[in-house]
């Protein structure tokens, strides 16, 4: 005591006393402490458990980690007793939020005098592990045990614990609801983001009025990017960022700027991983295509969007137009999150009639429809009158949920019966997957007309994101079929009535790659141009990048009859030759085995390949484009492409490919059209050569083309 009142007379700093560990959770087994139940097993996790999202934020490599046999698991570990000999005891704790039945406990004399719980009470969050402390400078001397208790169920129905110690180290303080006022000069609040970062609540204030919450790894220090948050439509106004909880120490809130550029949006489109040809957002994380449709002169896209993280999370519908599927412009999110929930999936048409109501004299409205995916799940629309600016409609939803598992509408106009038709979703009990029909006479009110069963013999097909249109044969008009098209391009062919759709071949296969999902086809292309043109979600993971994910380049559709009946081809559109920078012809050239690559020398970053032969009987053709080979196997009429086999049947004796190589992937096309093979694929920098190697035989090509192609975003 003496020395105590020494040190603070003469200004001298105390010396904290060393920090006394509890408890780290890296042996193999928890030591002294003591379990109940099944949600902790016999010893620490070894960070994520099966079935888990990603854990993260622990230190070293074990923890305590609840989700031992998933969120239903209970129990309780207990540690030894020990004596409280500091100021704190610190933590590190994440997991579900539940304070009744997720908490760690500091027991003394047989009372709980601190708890702690984790921070994710709803779908989505982080199992990120954050710090946490108690201050038990009051209970000093005291014998004490800590118990960590998981008695909950279901979603986020467990809890991570780490890093038990205790200390006289005051660590930074959490405050809740931390603000920052602007008045909106600029038309963007540039948000700093760090992967891995706890997740936050932002939300955005204008006036007092809450417009949108975000869950967003906000970057307590350097930011690994900048996500924009548009606020031109407040211009002038005061708006309000408000963080759910921040430590004192963050500097996220200070970091935000404001202005109409974003930092970093000079080497916008020049990224290293950036798809040239295909399209991806400015920043953040895309998935499924959305409402893809023809309005005014402009092909719309519309895509599931996290404007805030690198990863899936805070769904928003972005949007970006092209007047010719080639050349793509992003305009801003026109969907956020609202009390109905995320924005999930949906389509757009243009309500010529102005059936709905929603549009002005001479001015069809442009009408999305949209599942809000929140509790209950409904459907919703929205509409515009010039494309840009969209009102969600005041008397949402116009379709209540059917189960918790309906989403994904799409809509068309069905002529003959003067009405619209909806394909819905809808996951029934016990798994099973349905395809919902709809009719409407305005796009607001809904009459259930048919449901088509998508796994009637207990093997579903068609599941989520449900596309539903017609084709001709052949392109004869005389013989048209509908095509019901599911998520993983599983597809059935058949008539539609108008009200009940009749399949005659079920369970057909769409693409034969990888990496590709949600596929849309645009409603509303004019008469004239007759095609039917499709976009999916090309998966293309680009780690260390502000942005992740892509679409495929827009595809063809048509129907062809074969022996076994009508089958769908998909062929790039033809608007991609505008691309095309250079070119090397080599028609007529016969190529031996062993022989001389006839593209030797040639190199390009972005290639286009056709080519048209007639393999040898019992040979390959191999064709390396920027070090990922495509074979061409005779006898067993299979394409290989960079490892992964499909089939890909001559026609009329030849074979006709095509193929595509970005930054990012390969689209292949094969057999006319009916095999395609998207493959998310990055080539090394240097591998920038192309050749081919044929096997078996000699082998003659009267097409044989390579197109160096140029950047869709960059001037040239």
């Amino acid at each position: 005591m003496k020395v105590i009142l020494l040190c603070l007379l003469l200004g001298a700093p105390l010396r904290a006393a060393e920090d006394l560990l509890i408890a780290d959770f890296e042996g193999p087994d928890y030591g002294g402490w003591t379990t109940t139940g099944e949600a902790f097993g016999s010893g620490p996790a070894r960070g994520t458990l099966p079935g888990q999202m990603p854990v993260s934020g622990h230190l070293g490599h074990g923890l305590v980690n609840s989700f031992r046999g998933g969120d239903d698991a209970t129990g309780t570990l207990t540690s030894p007793e020990f004596t409280l000999e500091r100021r704190y005891l610190a933590f590190r704790i994440g997991g579900g939020r539940n304070e009744g039945k997720l908490a760690l406990q500091l027991i003394v004399d047989g009372q709980v005098v601190r708890t702690a719980t984790g921070p994710n009470d709803r779908p989505g969050g982080s199992e990120e592990l954050a710090p946490g402390s108690w201050e038990i400078a009051d209970l000093a001397g005291h014998r004490a045990r800590l118990r960590i208790v998981d008695e909950a169920r279901g979603g986020w129905g467990h809890l991570n614990v780490d890093q038990i110690v205790q200390t006289d180290r005051k660590l930074p303080g959490v405050l809740k609801d931390a603000r920052r006022e602007f008045t909106a000069t600029g038309r963007y609040l540039n948000l700093p983001v760090k992967h891995g970062a706890p997740r936050r609540k932002v939300t955005l204030l204008v006036e007092g009025r809450k417009v949108v919450t975000n869950d967003i790894e906000l970057a307590p220090d350097a930011p690994d990017w900048w996500a924009p948050m548009d606020i031109g439509p407040w211009k002038g106004r005061t708006v309000v960022l408000q963080v759910d909880t921040l430590p004192e120490d963050s500097a996220s809130l200070a970091s935000v700027t404001q202005g109409d550029a974003f930092p970093g949006g000079g080497d916008l489109y020049r990224e290293p991983l950036r798809g040239q040809f295909h399209f991806s957002p400015r920043r953040g994380w895309n998935n499924d295509p959305n409402g893809l449709v023809w309005f005014r002169g402009e092909y719309h896209l519309f895509f599931q969007h996290n404007p805030y993280g690198w990863a899936w999370g805070n769904m928003h519908w972005g949007h970006a137009v092209s007047r010719d599927l080639v050349h793509w412009e992003e305009l801003g999110d026109v969907l956020a999150p609202d009390d109905f929930g995320p924005m999930f999936s949906g389509s757009a048409v243009v309500d010529w009639n102005n059936t709905s109501g929603l549009g002005q004299e001479g001015r069809p409205p442009l009408v999305l429809i949209y599942t809000a995916a929140g509790d209950p799940t409904v459907q919703c629309i929205a509409s515009s009158t010039d494309g840009r600016t969209f009102t969600k409609y005041p008397g949402n939803p116009v379709l209540q949920q059917i189960t918790g598992g309906n989403r994904d509408p799409k809509v068309m106009w069905h002529e003959p019966t003067k009405r619209w038709v909806m394909a819905l979703y809808v996951e029934k009990p016990a798994g099973r997957h349905t395809v919902h029909f709809f009719t409407s006479p305005n796009l607001r009110e809904w009459t259930l007309a048919s449901i088509t069963d998508g796994d009637p013999v207990g093997k579903p097909y068609l599941f989520e994101c449900p596309d539903f249109f017609e084709l001709p044969v052949d392109g004869d008009p005389a013989r048209r079929e509908w095509v019901l098209l599911a998520a993983n391009g599983a597809h059935a062919i058949g008539a539609f009535d108008g009200t009940r759709f009749t399949p005659r071949q079920e369970r057909l296969p769409g693409h034969r790659g990888r990496g590709f999902y949600a596929p849309q086809t645009f409603s509303d292309i004019p008469a004239q141009d007759g095609r039917r043109i499709l976009i999916g979600w090309f998966q293309t993971e680009t780690r260390g990048m502000s942005f992740n994910q892509s679409m495929t380049v827009p595809l063809e559709l048509k129907l062809t009859a074969t022996d076994d009946g009508p089958r769908m081809t998909f062929t790039p559109v033809r608007e991609l030759e505008s691309l095309r920078a250079a070119s090397r012809r080599f028609d007529g050239i016969t190529v031996a085995p062993g022989g001389a690559n006839p593209l030797s020398g040639l190199a390009a970053d972005l290639v286009e390949l056709r080519a048209e032969f007639e393999p040898p009987a019992a040979g390959s053709v191999t064709f390396t484009v920027r070090g990922a080979p495509v074979i061409y196997e005779a006898t067993t009429q299979e394409l290989v492409v960079n490892g992964h086999r499909a089939p890909a049947p001559l026609r009329h004796g030849r074979q006709r490919l095509i193929l595509y190589a970005d930054r990012t992937g390969l689209e292949v096309f094969a057999s006319d059209g009916l095999t395609y093979v998207p493959m998310p694929f990055q080539p090394q920098p240097d591998h920038r050569g192309l050749a081919i190697e044929v096997q078996g035989g000699p082998v003659t090509f009267s097409t044989l083309q390579v197109h160096e192609l140029k950047s869709a975003w960059l001037p040239h």
